[in-house]
C-alpha cells in the first residue's frame, strides 16, 4: 500500500530528503532564488525540460529547496510522490480542479475548514460539479451517499474546529468500493500522529503554515500520495502558478526539523488543558479527541498515535462571554493561525470560518460562542494558570 518508513519518524523530520541538495560540504540546505536553470548542452537542457532527466528548468515549475521539502513531506507520509503549493488552500484547490471535472460528484462533510467547505459550497458547484456534504457524525450517511455515486471522497480528521473525528479505515474502503479518489486533510493530526495513505488513502493535503513549519513565519501547502494523482496536481499548479516561494520552502524546513518535538509537547499540553476546561464550571463543552468522554475517542485511538496539539471549547455565555474571555489571555496570541509554538486562540467567526455568515457557520454545527486552541509549548503549568485566570475574569 505504501512504502514503509527506513527511519523513525523523529529521524526524517531531521534528515529526510535533504542529502541530496547539500552544496560544497554545508549541512544546511542552500535557499535557491534563481528563476531559471541553465543548460550549456542542448540535449541535457531537452532531457530536463522533457523529464527525461532530473534538473531544473523554471522556478515556477520546480526549484531546488523546494523540493527538498516536497520529499521530506513525502517520506513522513509515505506517498508516492509529493507536489507544494504557496499556501494550503492552493494546495487543496489545485488538488480538486485538478481532479474533477463538470458532471463528477464529491462527497465530504459538514465539518470541513471554512475555506474548503466554500470550494464545496460555491466555487465547484459553478463547474457542474456536484458536491454533498454529510453529517460528519454519520459515518452511516456518509458511506451511503458514497454507494451512491462518488467521484471523491474529501475528508479531514480531525476536523476544525470542532475535532470530531472520521474513522478513516470504514470511509476509504467504501469510497474505493466504488472507485472514488479518497483525498484526506491531515494538517489538525500531521504525519506524527497519523499516516492516512498507510490507512489507504490516495492523497493527503497539508497545510504546511500550521504544525509542518510550526513557527507562523511562512505559507505553504502540500499533496502528497499517489504518483498519477500527483503529476496531475502538479501540472495544474505548474501552469495556474501557485508555486512555493524557496524562501518559503527554506522556513518550512528549518520548521519541520523539530517536528516531532513539537508536536509531542503541544499534543500533551493540549490533553492537559482539556482535561482541566472539561472540569471547569464555566466551560460548557470540550472538544478534544484524546479525552474518553469524546464521542470518537476509540476511532480516534485506532487510528492515531497521538491526538494533537487542537481543541476547542465553549464557554457558558457563549459569543459574548468568549468576547470577555480572549482578552484576559496573557499567553495565547489571539490570531487566525495555529500549529505554532505559541499558543493561540480565536473563535471560527475570525479563523477557521471567517469566510462564512453567521447563518453558514450555524448550518454547519458551528456555535458562534466556541474557542478554537491551538496548544503551544510553553510550561503547561503556566497556561493552565493563564487560562484560569481569565475564566476567573468573564
Amino acid at each position: 500500500m505504501t512504502n514503509p518508513r527506513e527511519l523513525d519518524v523523529a529521524s526524517l523530520t531531521v534528515w529526510g530528503g535533504e542529502e541530496h541538495y547539500l552544496l560544497d560540504r554545508a549541512t544546511q540546505v542552500p535557499v535557491v532564488h534563481s528563476v531559471a536553470f541553465g543548460y550549456p548542452d542542448f540535449e541535457e537542457w531537452y532531457d530536463v525540460a522533457t523529464g527525461a532527466a532530473e534538473g531544473h528548468i523554471y522556478g515556477r515549475n520546480t526549484n531546488p529547496t523546494v523540493a527538498v521539502f516536497e520529499e521530506k513531506v513525502r517520506l513522513l507520509e509515505g506517498g508516492e510522490a509529493a507536489t507544494s503549493a504557496s499556501t494550503g488552500m492552493a494546495a487543496i484547490s489545485n488538488m480538486l480542479h485538478a481532479l474533477l471535472r463538470p458532471g463528477n460528484r464529491v462527497v465530504s462533510v459538514k465539518d470541513t475548514y471554512g475555506g474548503t467547505s466554500l470550494l464545496f459550497t460555491e466555487f465547484l458547484p459553478a463547474f457542474g460539479i456536484h458536491c454533498e456534504l454529510i453529517d460528519t457524525t454519520d459515518t452511516d450517511a456518509i458511506e451511503a451517499a458514497v454507494a451512491s455515486g462518488c467521484d471523491l471522497l474529501y475528508l479531514e480528521t480531525p476536523t476544525n474546529p470542532t475535532l470530531k473525528v472520521l474513522d478513516l479505515r470504514r470511509l476509504i474502503a467504501a469510497g474505493h468500493a466504488v472507485g472514488a479518489t479518497v483525498v484526506v486533510d491531515n494538517t489538525f493530526a500531521t504525519p506524527v500522529n497519523q499516516l492516512p495513505i498507510s490507512l489507504g488513502a490516495d492523497l493527503v493535503v497539508h497545510s504546511a503554515t500550521k504544525f509542518l513549519g510550526g513557527h507562523a513565519d511562512a505559507l505553504g501547502g502540500v499533496v502528497v500520495g499517489r504518483e498519477d494523482l500527483v503529476k496531475k496536481v502538479y501540472e495544474y499548479r505548474e501552469i495556474n502558478g501557485a508555486t512555493l516561494d524557496p524562501m518559503a520552502a527554506y522556513l518550512l524546513l528549518r520548521g519541520m526539523k523539530t517536528l516531532q518535538l513539537r508536536v509531542e509537547r503541544q499534543a500533551a499540553n493540549a490533553m492537559a488543558v482539556a482535561t482541566f476546561l472539561e472540569s471547569h464550571p464555566k466551560v460548557t463543552a470540550v472538544n478534544y479527541p484524546g479525552l474518553v468522554s469524546h464521542p470518537q475517542h476509540e476511532v480516534a485511538a485506532g487510528q492515531m498515535t497521538g491526538f494533537g496539539g487542537m481543541l476547542s471549547f465553549a464557554i457558558d455565555g457563549g459569543l459574548e462571554a468568549v468576547r470577555r474571555f480572549l482578552p484576559h489571555l496573557r499567553l495565547a496570541h489571539r490570531a487566525a493561525n495555529l500549529g505554532a509554538v505559541e499558543t493561540t486562540v480565536g473563535p471560527p467567526a475570525t479563523t477557521s470560518h471567517v469566510e462564512c455568515s453567521p447563518e453558514e457557520r450555524a448550518a454547519l454545527g458551528i456555535p458562534e460562542g466556541l474557542v478554537r486552541y491551538s496548544a503551544g509549548v510553553e510550561h503547561i503549568d503556566d497556561l493552565l494558570a493563564d487560562l484560569a485566570q481569565a475564566l476567573d475574569a468573564t
